[in-house]
């Protein structure tokens, strides 16, 4: 198994918070890989949020092709950031010419485009620079979106992270997802590291999807050119966020719904029956079968968890006011309450398999609902 963490805070942190919680989990996963998705930002890059940033890995000829690329463009570069590490890294983690962190202007031929005609083309720039660089494996795109940051290596979260020195290079965040990785296949691919990614939504996921092949080909069917080049059966579970929100235009509370769809006795007694037989029917290719635990995270800064009808996977919410945390285990989101706030007594709540919990931007309290409840139904 793997095991996540995820932090929201009115105070923006260092990513190293949610590396040493992992650490605390360490027995949870095999040190194999570490990923981590920073959003609203803090340090210059909060000053830069209308700002598309590009992070990944890089070989020296990947600069000069990454370049090549956007330059004629008309991208020009904002604020650069960049991890150029001289040192010999640790055993298992390989030796990288440079960890790209840069923002961009957009060009000037962008500037009267609607959001929706700009994120369409910064996604599709996104998926071409990883189709270029999968050629040689010179470079390494995990994200072109403004106010968000993708870090992804092979080896142990807590040796990646020293090796990067992530706790003193500025980079700081209000919500911080991580995943310590189990590898679960023979060969470790970065683009099937969590959090995956799209358009300002991310999700990472402890546990297996076997129903993933039904659910890739319903996604791809839909037209989307962001739906493709799965390497991981997880990343489905983002996809899935994606499609609620941009197709479907549902809330959060939904999710559970399309994954997880009540029994149909239990629909028929629902409030909202007649909408959630609709919405099974048209969105049953997109059913999971886990076990798994999901933390996600939406635009509009939505940090969300919810598990399977199995429940078979850990997953515990605990914080106060300003701060809030998700983890795997009590003891990775015990470690850093206890370090953050003070905080020797403290409740959580253990989502069972008909709840999402989630805290909104605004960090008031933890959210709760069950699948039982009645729903906000779209106008």
């Amino acid at each position: 198994m793997c095991r996540l963490f995820a932090l929201t805070s009115d105070v923006p942190k260092s990513p190293m918070l949610a590396i040493e919680a992992l650490d605390v989990m360490k027995e949870g996963h095999d040190g194999s890989g570490v990923g981590l998705y920073l959003t609203d930002l803090g340090g210059i890059f909060g000053e830069l949020k209308e700002y598309p940033i590009l992070s990944g890995i890089f070989t020296r000829e990947g600069m000069k092709t990454l370049d090549s690329y956007l330059m004629p463009m008309g991208f020009k570069t904002k604020y650069n950031h960049s991890i150029k590490v001289k040192k010999e890294p640790p055993p298992g983690i390989p030796k990288r010419y440079m960890y790209h962190i840069r923002a961009y202007e957009y060009p000037e031929d962008w500037e009267d485009l609607s959001f929706e005609e700009k994120a369409h083309r910064l996604m599709m720039i996104r998926l071409k620079l990883r189709e270029i660089g999968q050629k040689d494996e010179s470079m390494i795109v995990y994200s072109f979106w403004p106010d968000s940051i993708l870090l992804k290596e092979i080896g142990d979260p807590m040796e990646v992270a020293e090796y990067l020195d992530l706790d003193n290079i500025g980079l700081k965040a209000r919500i911080i997802m991580a995943q310590g990785r189990q590898n679960t296949n023979y060969a470790i691919n970065l683009y099937a590291c969590h959090p995956f990614f799209i358009q300002g939504v991310a999700s990472m996921t402890n546990g297996e999807n076997t129903a993933f092949v039904p659910i890739r080909e319903f996604l791809e069917s839909r037209g989307f050119p962001g739906y493709r080049g799965y390497q991981s059966d997880s990343e489905v579970f983002t996809h899935i966020f994606h499609y609620m929100i941009n197709f479907l235009g549902l809330p959060v509370e939904f999710y559970k719904h399309i994954i997880t769809p009540l029994k149909d006795e239990d629909i028929e007694k629902h409030p909202n029956s007649e909408f959630l037989k609709r919405l099974k029917h048209s969105c049953r290719r997109l059913i999971i079968d886990g076990p798994n635990c999901v933390i996600g995270c939406m635009p509009d800064k939505t940090v969300v968890m919810v598990q399977d009808r199995k429940k078979l996977r850990p997953g515990v919410v605990g914080g106060k006011k300003g701060f809030f945390v998700f983890s795997s285990e009590i003891c990775g989101l015990d470690y850093v309450l206890k370090k953050e706030l003070g905080v020797n007594n403290f409740e959580y709540f253990q989502p069972m398999y008909i709840d999402t919990v989630y805290v909104t931007s605004d960090r008031k309290e933890v959210i709760k609902c069950s699948q039982m409840n009645p729903l906000r139904l779209p106008n």
